[in-house]
């Protein structure tokens, strides 16, 4: 089932290389191979396998040479297209109550959610640390996540692939990563720009905006459609959300002076509004990439592009910044915190969507509170703990009637999720292994 893009087409889909094999991309008018270093030319024995399983399946061939891996694979995903039992069980359930709630699925996604909250409030605490020490460096405060994504990732997809073929990658598909750095990049700085002149508590309620962009972007380029509880679980989320800004206003707890409230929040607006585009796109391409392929190539890219931007724009505030132990010591855990929020993130889009990631993010600002009660001395109004819960109840919501693959299944990569790749959090990868939680 193929699907109209305004996002870039897929580099000639693959399935995860694990245990140094190559990846196939087989299409049904041409055939790809990426070969691991050293490994023999198995294209023909994987394409025959790929011919057996079905259209354009995306498939495993051992580094072996072994052709009967190849053929194997075929015949699998053909048949995972066809009667597989774990589609079929998805579908039967499609529309049944707590189909997904009563999955492990779902609890790992619940937590998982919970754990990118905190780690994103985490940043955004110490951003308005180093804001407080005097150090506002809003591309160059995000410039050394980007270096230990590269240097982790991309050694690991040069390992997998041999420079060669990395190299054959990046010519090929380098411009898509390029955009996707780029608004990941500059959201980024927007955001910790915002806190130089808002306060913690308006950047993060302004965030919700990030979930219109989200929904807007999947319905209209990914076809993605929203049954009617998930709308109600997306409102009833970000109702939780209006009564932490309610209790805010009321009360006066926690009010920051801000320099320009005005211009904060219109950088936190726009920071916003790119991580929504940045995830949508994200979703995509780790559901069509390996993992450590996408993430590897944003650590790449992302270090060039936030290098350059830093030396232009962070060259007078780099100067003017106070730098002490504090500041060395939150420049730390900023960079560590925010390098497991991005190894985390693509398994999110995976099991879910970009729609209940952002959602997920939305308890962040209990957490926030809950973290600032020590940090800066804020208070929890009898309102907070009623949000929090409220935001998780529309989480629950959001999935009270989906099929047990739920959003893991994508509308963009064919019924039998064969344009996809087997990595940890697919569908595909269910469908292969029916045993695997994620």
């Amino acid at each position: 089932m193929s699907t109209t893009q305004v996002l870039p087409p897929p580099y000639n889909k693959s399935a995860e290389a694990n245990g140094g094999g190559a990846v196939n991309s087989i299409g049904d008018a041409e055939t790809h191979v990426v070969q691991p270093k050293g490994g023999d030319d198995t294209s023909a024995s994987a394409a025959a396998g790929a011919r057996a399983g079905g259209h354009g399946v995306a498939q495993l061939v051992d580094g072996d040479g072994n052709g009967d891996a190849g053929a194997g694979a075929g015949a699998g995903a053909g048949s995972a297209a066809g009667g597989n039992e774990v589609l079929e069980t998805n579908a039967r359930t499609k529309g049944q109550w707590f189909a997904y709630v009563k999955t492990k699925q779902f609890w790992v996604a619940l937590v998982l959610g919970q754990v990118l909250a905190i780690c994103i409030t985490s940043t955004n605490t110490l951003s308005q640390l180093l804001s407080f020490e005097g150090t506002s460096i809003p591309a160059f405060q995000t410039f050394f996540n980007y270096v230990l994504l590269n240097i982790v990732y991309t050694s690991y997809t040069l390992y997998k692939y041999g420079f060669k073929n990395w190299g054959r990658m990046v010519l090929k598909d380098g411009w898509r990563f390029i955009i996707l750095s780029f608004f990941d990049v500059e959201g980024n700085y927007f955001v910790v720009l915002a806190y130089r002149y808002t306060t913690i508590l308006s950047a993060q309620l302004i965030n919700f905006w990030a979930i219109v962009v989200v929904v807007a972007i999947s319905f209209f380029f990914l076809r993605v459609r929203y049954a009617w509880l998930q709308i109600l679980g997306i409102f009833l989320c970000i109702g939780g959300m209006g009564i932490l800004f309610g209790s805010d206003h009321l009360t006066g707890y926690n009010a920051f002076p801000a320099s320009n409230a005005l211009k904060g929040d219109l950088f936190a607006l726009l920071g916003a509004t790119l991580y929504g585009i940045t995830n949508v796109f994200e979703e995509y391409l780790v559901s069509e990439r390996p993992l450590y392929e996408v993430v590897g190539q944003m650590g790449f890219w992302g270090m060039l592009i936030n290098g350059a931007q830093a030396g232009i724009f962070d060259r007078a505030s780099f100067r003017a910044a106070v730098w002490n132990s504090k500041v060395g010591g939150y420049l730390t855990g900023y960079t560590l915190i925010l390098f497991l929020f991005y190894s985390l993130a693509p398994v999110m889009f995976r099991l879910t969507s970009a729609a209940f990631f952002n959602i997920s993010l939305l308890t962040g600002n209990f957490w926030g509170v809950a973290i600032g009660i020590k940090v800066f001395h804020l208070q929890i109004h009898w309102m907070y703990p009623i949000a929090f819960v409220l935001i998780l109840l529309g989480q629950v919501i959001y999935f009270l009637r989906q099929g047990q693959l739920a959003e893991q299944v994508k509308p963009w990569l064919g019924e039998g999720q064969e344009e996809g790749v087997a990595g940890i959090g697919t569908a595909k990868r269910r469908v292969e292994r029916p045993e695997a939680i994620v």
